[in-house]
């Protein structure tokens, strides 16, 4: 068939003058469809639209003369952290032999080479590159650049973020934090931010009253990420506490510090998770990478009961589909679930549990 579906929308593709014509209708009426690939191929008959050969454009090209001004522009203002990692993942891609091929002619198997070339870095490193391929070639697939969107493979052994630490866990992690880290700790087990939001909060965005209070994320990843949140008691002793030390500041960082930025960052943070770490291997506890502290409150928000949709909004994601990476069913919440299910319901046929 020369019609065929691709989402919601149709596509047709046709052989013309020894050549394959291949285009989106953005129709989704087939009898629609079909008369505009008609008119193409009566416009191509009578030499009104011609065939034109797409210009080869290699990966190379297509990085830096498209994809990183693409980046610069929506990531440069507002997360540079976003488009450092692009810019890495292109100029490692530039490296490579297959950078020099036309973007239409790479596949997986392009994407196999480089994780096969890169061996010697960690699976997040090669991932970042290949994150960044297959990010470009969507790109090029949405601006009408290439005509199909390959699948890209990423490499396993990827060091996971996605630990729940157990209640015990955290009194003695904490325990072995030295500040501001523990404080820093605490607000993230407490509102489930992430480690930069948290160090870049300002108390302009921070209302605390005698039992409670708010905090407001103003910047994010995107517009999802601006959010304000309560604060709960171990949230709200660790602020009230570093307001009263720093003599009640109207402005500034929570967390300041000797740095570029002014406050609190990355490195610094986990030199002190290191060192906290390494305190509490004594005592059996597992080591975890510090993004598990937002992931760990996430998921105990979903056990709580708090439906997926809310659980987005807290946690500042655009899309559900990453909020899902925080739910952990676990049996007994299971079994709860449906017991929930049946006690309160009239039916008799829920109730008697015969289904």
């Amino acid at each position: 068939m020369s019609i065929f579906k691709r989402g919601n929308v149709y596509w047709y593709h046709f052989i013309f003058d020894g050549k394959h014509v291949q285009k989106s209708t953005r129709l989704v009426n087939h009898r629609a469809a079909r008369q505009m690939e008609a008119a193409h191929r009566t416009a191509l008959a009578k030499g009104e639209a011609g065939f034109r050969e797409r210009k080869a454009v290699t990966l190379a090209a297509f990085l830096k003369d498209e994809f990183l001004p693409f980046v610069e522009s929506k990531f440069g203002a507002t997360t540079p952290k976003t488009l450092s990692y692009y810019q890495y993942g292109a100029r490692s891609l530039c490296e490579l032999d297959f950078a020099s091929l036309d973007i239409s002619a790479l596949t997986d198997q392009h994407a196999g080479q480089y994780a096969a070339k890169k061996q010697h870095w960690s699976p997040s490193t090669v991932n970042r590159g290949l994150r960044t391929l297959r990010r470009a070639l969507s790109l090029a697939y949405q601006w009408g650049k290439i005509d199909r969107k390959p699948k890209i493979t990423l490499a396993k052994g990827e060091r996971q973020r996605e630990r729940v630490l157990a209640a015990d866990e955290v009194t003695e992690y904490l325990a072995a934090c030295a500040q501001p880290w523990r404080d820093v700790a605490t607000v993230m087990l407490g509102t489930g931010l992430r480690p930069s939001e948290v160090f870049a909060m300002r108390w302009e965005s921070v209302l605390l009253t005698d039992i409670g209070g708010v905090l407001q994320v103003t910047e994010g990843k995107s517009r999802a990420a601006r959010r304000m949140l309560p604060l709960v008691p171990a949230v709200h002793r660790a602020l009230s506490a570093c307001y009263e030390a720093q003599a009640r500041p109207s402005e500034g960082w929570l967390f300041p510090a000797g740095t570029k930025s002014g406050h609190l960052e990355n490195g610094s943070a986990k030199n002190c998770h290191r060192r906290a770490i390494k305190a509490l291997a004594p005592l059996g506890v597992k080591g975890f990478q510090p993004y598990c502290l937002r992931h760990t409150a996430l998921t105990n928000l979903a056990a709580s009961g708090c439906d997926a949709f809310t659980l987005a909004r807290i946690a500042g994601h655009s899309s559900i589909t990453i909020t899902q990476r925080y739910c952990h069913p676990q049996a007994d919440s299971i079994e709860r679930a449906f017991h929930q299910l049946t006690a309160g319901s009239e039916s008799p046929t829920l109730a008697s549990g015969a289904l």
